[in-house]
């Protein structure tokens, strides 16, 4: 099952297991139980801490527990998890396995400390880049807390399961039953919403910093880069960001970033996150921006207002809040997403196997995520509302070589319907005949481009009528000592190479800004100065 290259690799992480640990099989006649028996075999005959048992009686075949051998400690599979959960995988035989795992004291206290059951379930698809966090991260709380149980299941192995509990996107997780949440979750952000005090406490943490230099709002690209610029200058750096790593966590294969021929979104945002870790930046994650509030004199302290109820202030401010998936805007949306409208192909599409789903979007988005699932899928119909595709050329020769794609072009997508429960259809418009179709299909991929998360800088910062904010050459705002960077900015082509380029110029931008501003001669209750 594994190749010699990956077992020499996985014998070597072996190496770090300090319990002994089962791995505890429940097969039927299927290939796939075969190939299932085959990895895990590969495995126990790596590691004398490994054991092997064909014994198990769960109902999902095939599937698989890792236990801590004599105890309760435990994870499961249902599925092979192979492709991007293979590291979800290796991380649960080393955390079973007795090897501590990478997160605070605090946070594993918190973990310990949680009180009832959780029995939780996580539906993911082998093909998605958002899932392994979800499910590293239960596996994880179930390894130290023992009334915390997981298990993973592979929904495209499990269709049946899937149509029963109307799961229409990964990861998808369950709580003792019941939908808990959809999409990436982390560690922090499940305990929040288990630990119903925990968000109290992270806001009474903020509220006691003291003021910052420079205070970078988000952890994109852009504001990690800012943050990096920042700290290298000595002064007091603090990143404040709704999830570290922005859209890039949402984002699948990049071969376009310089002197990396190829990575992944989650990886880059890893990277990304351990760099500005490097120096000593304040970081504080899963927190909201809701207002900005400009220094009430030359050199004084510039607040930022948290969801939370809690306020950071700043010497200067960089705004790096990048941007998310624009919606159609149309009835139905809203109501059936997650249902069968969704906006990422790489994860959910898997889900979709034999079913017939539209792409709305022309651009390069929208034509690989029709060639993408055209392959997976029974057949996909791309509806562009311009008069052409807007993908490049190569990409739309690929398209329409395909036997089970149509393409539809001056087509407005009206509106999105159901029975309540999943996507039944769309309806759209031909613009140029005024006529209205209706397409029956099951799934609905968004890809129409990006919306600049500004919406609670209006009325405060100078913003374009696309609602990005209006910079100069050096990041600088319409406001005295904010400057802004990346993706929510007029900066053209929205990319990630570009976006730390301007995170690193609105960096100096703001540094030359506090050496240029004298600081006040004395502190006011509401307006404490910070030596630079």
């Amino acid at each position: 099952m594994l190749d010699a290259d990956l077992k020499t690799q996985l014998k070597a992480y072996l190496e770090k297991v300090q319990q002994p640990i089962e791995l505890v099989a429940s097969l039927d006649d299927g290939d796939k139980s075969k190939e299932l028996e085959a990895l895990l075999l590969d495995i126990a005959a790596l590691s004398d801490k490994v054991a092997y048992s064909g014994d198990g009686d769960d109902a999902r075949r095939p599937s698989f527990a890792i236990r801590r051998t004599g105890t309760d400690v435990e994870v499961r599979f249902a599925g092979l998890p192979m492709g991007h959960e293979f590291t979800s995988l290796v991380l649960a035989l080393l955390q079973v396995g007795g090897h501590p795992p990478k997160l605070g004291a605090d946070v594993i206290e918190q973990i310990r400390g949680l009180e009832g059951e959780y029995r939780f379930e996580t539906y993911f698809s082998l093909s998605c880049q958002n899932c392994p966090d979800t499910v590293q991260a239960l596996n994880l709380m179930s390894v130290l807390n023992p009334n915390i149980r997981h298990v993973s299941i592979d929904g495209a192995l499990f269709q049946e399961e899937v149509e029963a509990r109307q799961v229409m996107s990964v990861p998808t997780v369950l709580l003792d039953g019941e939908v808990f949440d959809t999409g990436r979750m982390s560690v922090e952000q499940i305990l929040a919403r288990l630990d119903t005090g925990a968000a109290d406490r992270a806001a009474e943490q903020i509220q006691a910093r003291d003021a910052f230099d420079v205070l970078v709002v988000g952890g994109g690209p852009a504001g990690a880069a800012a943050a990096v610029y920042a700290a290298r200058k000595g002064i007091r750096t603090g990143v404040v960001a709704e999830r570290f790593g922005g859209q890039v966590l949402d984002t699948m294969a990049i071969e376009n970033f310089i002197s990396v021929p190829y990575t992944e979104g989650p990886k880059l945002a890893t990277a990304l996150e351990q760099h500005v870790k490097e120096y000593d930046v304040d970081v504080m994650n899963l927190q909201r921006a809701k207002a900005l509030v400009p220094a009430a004199r030359e050199g004084g302290l510039v607040e930022v207002q948290l969801e939370n109820g809690a306020s950071l202030r700043s010497r200067a401010v960089v705004l790096s809040t990048g941007a998310r998936w624009r919606q159609m805007g149309v009835p139905g949306e809203d109501e059936y997403r997650n249902k069968g409208v969704a906006y990422c192909p790489h994860c959910d599409g898997p889900l979709f196997k034999g079913k017939r789903v539209a792409v709305v979007g022309g651009g390069n988005s929208g034509v690989e995520a029709a060639i993408d699932l055209a392959g997976i899928v029974a057949h996909v119909t791309l509806i562009e509302f311009d008069g052409q595709l807007r993908a490049d050329e190569v990409l739309q020769r690929k398209l329409r070589s395909l036997p089970n794609v149509d393409i539809k072009v001056n087509a407005q997508t009206t509106e999105v319907f159901g029975d309540g429960r999943k996507v039944n259809g769309l309806h759209f418009k031909d613009r140029v005949s005024g006529e209205s179709h209706r397409l029956d299909l099951e799934g609905v991929f968004v890809q129409i481009g990006l919306l600049p998360n500004t919406e609670w800088l209006k009325g405060t910062v100078a913003l374009s009528p696309r609602g990005e904010i209006i910079i100069d050459e050096r990041g600088q705002t319409s406001v005295p000592g904010v400057f802004a960077a990346g993706d929510a900015t007029t900066v053209p082509y929205k990319q990630i190479v570009i976006a730390m380029g301007a995170g690193s110029t609105a960096a100096l931008g703001a540094f030359d800004h506090l050496i240029r501003t004298s600081a006040p001669a004395e502190a006011e209750d509401e307006d404490e100065a910070v030596a630079a």
